[in-house]
């Protein structure tokens, strides 16, 4: 079977993608060729385009997608967006989740159009867990059924990345839809690690030595500690563990947030963006150009490349044997 070509919508800086496409590396194991070709990618985020193109080649299209007609995108096979998750996320309280109320929730529908309008064999869609309960639960359902109004039979299962041989904790709704002529039955695939004492610890991953300008001052370490007891601050993660969810604003990261941080030798610090590659499973050959606050954001923002790669190799695998 020849390859088969994606296009990659809000692709960010790529984990997606390193995923999609395999071929690569990470603590030891080798993720085989999926056999995809990446012939179109899109994402508003300069910064994050910037990133893309360095490891991939090619430059994402950064228009709003909004802007950009189907008959723009090359001729695909499969169609991957992890759409805007901010509007959907359980931690954005401030402003309260939206959901498809805000402009950002309301981008899933542009996939739905460039799905209706050229019915590419199957779709791959990802988000945050807090899309479940958005809109009061109706957000979900309503996505589910334009999906399905869009000619595609679509399956959905929330992925825990540490299941997969990530050093982290990171739950994702994975949205999966074969074109309906197809009558493909999906099911994701298994999970790889179901016990917690097996799961990749975070020190695997982090660095002995590190620049001083990761550690926090000791007047943040006295603030956080005078209301550590009663806000839970000062997050240090368990080394023997996977790592807590990272975010999108490492860069900002403080210690009276829920951002993980690291305790090492009594004192607390940030995590690098190469530790935050790691954490989030990009292989070590994955590039990193640009300000760190913008590596923190696009890494944070990222799916998981060794969870996603589970995923589109069974995506692979089905359209092989049925198409």
């Amino acid at each position: 079977m020849e390859k088969l070509k994606v296009a990659s919508l809000f692709c960010g800086c790529g984990g997606t993608d390193v995923g999609l496409l395999g071929d690569f590396e990470f603590l030891g194991n080798h993720y085989a060729s999926n056999d995809l070709e990446i012939v179109y990618a899109n994402d508003i985020d300069d910064n994050a385009c910037n990133i893309f193109k360095e490891n991939f080649g090619i430059e994402p299209d950064n228009r709003d997608i909004r802007e950009v007609t189907s008959d723009e995108i090359p001729e695909f096979d499969i169609l991957t967006g992890g759409f805007p998750c901010q509007s959907f996320s359980i931690i954005a309280q401030n402003p309260k989740r939206l959901g498809v109320k805000d402009e950002r929730g309301k981008l899933f529908f542009e996939m739905c159009r460039i799905l209706r309008e050229k019915q590419p064999k199957c779709f791959i869609a990802e988000n945050v867990k807090g899309i479940l309960t958005a809109n009061k639960k109706s957000a979900f359902p309503l996505i589910i059924k334009k999906f399905e109004e869009s000619g595609y039979d679509v399956s959905y299962s929330i992925l825990n990345s540490a299941n997969y041989g990530v050093p982290q904790k990171r739950e994702r709704v994975i949205i999966v839809g074969f074109r309906k002529d197809l009558g493909i039955k999906f099911e994701f695939p298994d999970v790889i690690v179901s016990d917690e004492e097996a799961f990749t610890p975070l020190s695997k991953v982090i660095e002995n030595e590190v620049d001083e300008k990761y550690f926090f001052s000791q007047r943040a370490v006295d603030g956080m500690m005078r209301k550590r007891a009663s806000m839970n601050k000062g997050r240090a993660q368990d080394i023997t563990k996977p790592c807590n969810t990272v975010g999108a604003h490492l860069a900002k990261v403080s210690l009276n947030s829920t951002d993980p941080v690291l305790l090492v030798n009594e004192r607390y610090r940030r995590f690098t963006p190469r530790e935050v590659a790691r954490i989030q499973s990009f292989p070590e050959s994955f590039e990193l150009v640009g300000s760190e606050a913008a590596q923190y954001r696009a890494l944070g923002n990222a799916i998981p490349p060794v969870m996603f790669w589970y995923v589109a190799k069974t995506v692979r695998e089905k359209l092989e044997k049925n198409t």
